[in-house]
């Protein structure tokens, strides 16, 4: 099985609509792949760590997975390509489901009917506004950070 690179774009307003209305906030992941992609979140809430999904993106589209302000400074992705059976993943550990899933904590995934994935975290630099571009580019080292704001 193969495994593809993400590529990393932090935005915020004024340097993703340079001079035209304000960008609302939000995390958003764009597909620049062909093929339907499958994408779970996690993240560090009051209760305890979330990890949901599924959003589904259709190819070369981006949907917004987070309306609003974010209020955590570390988001957590998983990604998967439904056509080629690629990954977008990383070291962290969290719950997901073959079905839509919303799981609070990150332990014992197996034992509560769940299964375990690795998710690549990203620091949002506690920017309002974040996006992932999920690309078919080959797996770097780490993620490339750009645009104005880098953490």
């Amino acid at each position: 099985m193969f495994r593809v690179g993400a590529l990393v774009l932090a935005v915020t307003a004024g340097f993703l609509l340079a001079g035209a209305a304000p960008a609302k906030a939000d995390l958003r992941i764009c597909n620049a792949t062909q093929n339907l992609v499958g994408v779970a979140i996690g993240y560090r809430a009051s209760t305890g760590w979330i990890s949901e999904g599924w959003w589904h993106i259709e190819a070369s589209s981006c949907k917004t997975l987070i309306e609003g302000p974010l209020e955590s400074r570390y988001y957590y992705l998983y990604a998967e390509d439904a056509t080629r059976g690629g990954r977008w993943e990383g070291p962290i550990q969290m719950c997901v489901d073959d079905k839509e899933f919303k799981v609070t904590g990150v332990n014992d995934c197996l034992t509560r009917g769940y299964q375990r994935a690795g998710f690549q975290e990203y620091d949002t630099g506690e920017q309002e506004n974040w996006m992932v571009q999920l690309t078919d580019g080959p797996a770097t080292d780490g993620p490339a950070v750009t645009g104005a704001g880098n953490p």
